[in-house]
Formats: structure tokens, sequence, C-alpha cells
């Protein structure tokens, strides 16, 4: 039996870059930076007071009033993003077809803003805890509510794990069509951890960056003098459909999921393997299973965080993986126009790599002006850069040892 060919059909993204995908591609290609001082509490005594906030978001655009008081950001992000993403792939789910549609969102925290509040009710007495505060705060809740709102019958569950969260939900969903399980999924992550308690505890792992005179530039991948990640918030979905579904209904195919390559370091809570090598295997699980060599491989979306471990490990699994190859291969991290949008950042990175293919653009890593030795990488620094790709890889990796890798190519009808 052939295994069936996965194609995207719709993307949607609510993110520091806008509250769309036009919105965030165009940030993406005028090398636009979403970080700025946090403006949701005040952050007097804090270490790291800068984030890379959504702006401009109503809940009311896909809740009502009433709806919205009960839902976390989290959950709203969620929302928003799938509706953009469904209406772009012209797909409605109905009674004839809901049964074969899943949705697989993760979030790495879930509501921790309502989780803090609960907290706070809490030592006003037990009784002002919130009867929504349990359906408001577990991280399965976006996959729950927008399978609620479309009326998406067919596996419906949550990932969690870090910051690879988001890319290991597109990875299983393919999977799940794949077994024939379903045959449309909504995939992806989303995020809402900018609160009081999130920033101090990142701070405390001397994670963040601290570079608050200067929020535009506190995200600098790869560059020698980074300080540490600048956290983000949002959502991207994408939905994933079997090939010849969508082309039986006509949808719009934005490219190919092709590859799907997922492990674990089995080596500390927080740091990656010493030598990469767990990232590394997740990137040669995900070749394999395009059935191309590294060489094919024409761009990597990096994880780069912009913490000085991650960007020297990621190097060395990059190096490993495509050896001489890489002198010729951009790697890029979106992530320092966004900061970092933790069980979101998968799946925002995966629809950036799906339009770098379709437009034939590199993204860049802004904010690079003073390479690192232990990052000789093509990081495309500081401007977008034209060229044809057909294999674009996009790698995650999260604590506890969490490595995923997508790699996605240009629709080809043949």
């Amino acid at each position: 039996m052939q295994e069936q060919r996965i194609v995207i059909t719709g993307v949607g993204a609510i993110t520091p870059l806008g509250l769309d995908v036009p919105t965030l591609w165009e940030g993406i290609k005028h090398c636009r930076s979403g970080v700025g001082r946090i403006t949701r509490f005040d952050t007097t005594g804090f270490d790291a007071q800068i984030a890379a906030e959504v702006q401009g978001f109503d809940p009311l655009s896909v809740q009502d009033r009433k709806e919205a008081r009960r839902t976390d950001r989290v959950i709203q992000y969620a929302l928003g993003a799938a509706d953009e993403a469904l209406r772009n792939s012209e797909f409605t789910i109905n009674a004839s077809n809901a049964q074969r549609v899943g949705v697989l969102i993760g979030s790495g925290f879930g509501g921790v803003e309502t989780l803090s509040n609960g907290f706070d009710a809490l030592r006003r007495g037990p009784g002002r805890v919130s009867p929504f505060m349990i359906p408001m705060m577990i991280p399965d809740m976006p996959a729950g509510m927008v399978s609620i709102r479309t009326g998406a019958k067919g596996p419906n569950f949550a990932t969690v794990s870090a910051c690879a969260t988001g890319g290991h939900a597109i990875g299983e969903a393919a999977s799940i069509i794949r077994r024939g399980d379903a045959d449309v999924m909504i995939a992806g992550g989303a995020e809402a951890s900018i609160t009081p308690i999130a920033i101090a505890a990142f701070a405390s792992a001397k994670t963040l960056s601290t570079n608050n005179d200067d929020p535009l530039h506190a995200s600098r991948p790869f560059d020698a003098t980074r300080d540490g990640f600048v956290m983000g918030e949002g959502a991207g979905i994408l939905i994933l459909e079997r090939l010849d579904h969508a082309l039986e209904r006509g949808a719009p195919i934005l490219g190919e999921l092709v590859g799907y390559g997922a492990t674990g370091d089995a080596h500390h809570i927080t740091m990656p393997d010493e030598i990469g090598s767990g990232a590394a295997q997740a990137m040669r699980l995900a070749i394999k299973q395009a059935g191309v060599q590294p060489q094919d491989i024409d761009y990597v979306n990096a994880h780069g965080t912009s913490t000085p471990a991650n960007d020297r490990l990621e190097t060395l699994a990059i190096k490993q993986v495509f050896g001489e190859h890489v002198t010729k291969m951009p790697v890029s991290s979106s992530k320092s126009q966004f900061g970092h949008l933790l069980g979101a950042a998968g799946a925002v990175e995966a629809i950036i790599s799906l339009l770098a293919i379709r437009e034939g653009l590199v993204p860049a890593t802004i904010n690079h002006c003073v390479p690192d030795p232990a990052c000789q990488l093509d990081v495309v620094p500081n401007e977008p850069r034209h060229a044809e790709l057909k294999l674009v890889a996009s790698n995650s990796f999260g604590f506890g040892g969490h490595n995923v890798c997508l790699v996605f190519q240009k629709h080809n009808e043949a």
C-alpha cells in the first residue's frame, strides 16, 4: 500500500507580529521585531522586563462576552488561529465529514494565567475559586474548544512537550491521517504564558534575556552576545489533509509534510545533550521519512532560541547531519523577530517554513551583529534572501530532551 501523501491546505496564526498569517509574513519579510517592554503587568523588581506580546487581539472576535470570560487567552488564541486556517483551507465541517476530522493542538503551559489568578482567589477563600478554572487552565482545552466550536469529532487530544509541542502536534496529526483514522486534522500549538510567575521562573533559571533597555534587539540567535531567549505568545494552526481528499474537493494546497522525526535526549531536564546527538537523530529520521538525502534540504528553520547553550548545540547537531552541505545551506531563526512562543513555536515556524517555500524567500536572523565561532552557519543575517526552496526542515526542541524535526516540500502534483 502506497503511503498517504499529506498536504497543508490552510494556515492560521496569531503572533507578536500580527493577528493573521498575511501580517505575520509581512513582518517576517520586512525584518520587524515584535519584542517590547512587558505591558501585561508591573515588572518592577523583575530581572527580565521584556517579552513579545500579542497586541490588539480582541477575544470578542472569536467568542461572545460570556464565553470570553470563561476561557483563558491560550484558548482564545487557538480559536482565532483555527478560524483563519479553516477559512483559508476552504473547508467546512458538517454532519457528513465530522467523524473524519480531528483536532490535535498542544500547549506547553495551558492556562497559566488562569492558574495564577486561581491562587490569588484561593487566598481570599476556597469559595472564591471559579468553577470554570479547571477547563480554563488544562492544556488540552485549546484542542477541546476548537473541536466544540467546529464540530470536529475525529481524534482529539493535546501534545505537551515544552517547546517541541507544536512540532509534535503537527507530526502526530500527520501520522493519524496516514494510519487512516482521519482525512483532515486541525493541528498546531498555542501559548499565553507572559505572566508574572512564568517570567519570574524562567528568569530564575537564567534562560531569559535581560536586555531590558533594548528590547528590539534582545532576541539575537547565534550572535556571540546573546544572553537568553525572549518569551513570546500566540498560536499557529495548520490544516493537514490527505492529498486525494484535498484534490477531490479542489482545496488550495500550500505544501506537503513529507518528513517527521522525534527523539529524546535522555540527558538533562533543561540542557540538550552535550553533542546534540538527539537533535541530530530527529533530523535524520525526518529526512529519511521524506525519502531524500541531507544535501537535498534547501533551508533549515532552526529552533534558534538565543540562549548560549541551545544555539551552540543545535549548530553541532546540524553539522553532524549535513556535513559539507552546511556551507551551502541557509539556517535562520524566526525567534529573532517574535521571541520564543514555547508550545506554539513549532507550529508558527512550520507556517513560516511553508510560506518560505511558496514565496522563494529565506527569512533572516535579525539582530545578528557579532558572529559566534561556535555557531558557524549561514544564518542569513539581518536581511531575507531570495532562493528557490523545494525542501525545508523545521526544528523544535524542548526542556526534558524532546526533539522534533519536520520536513516540508513544495507541492508537486505528479
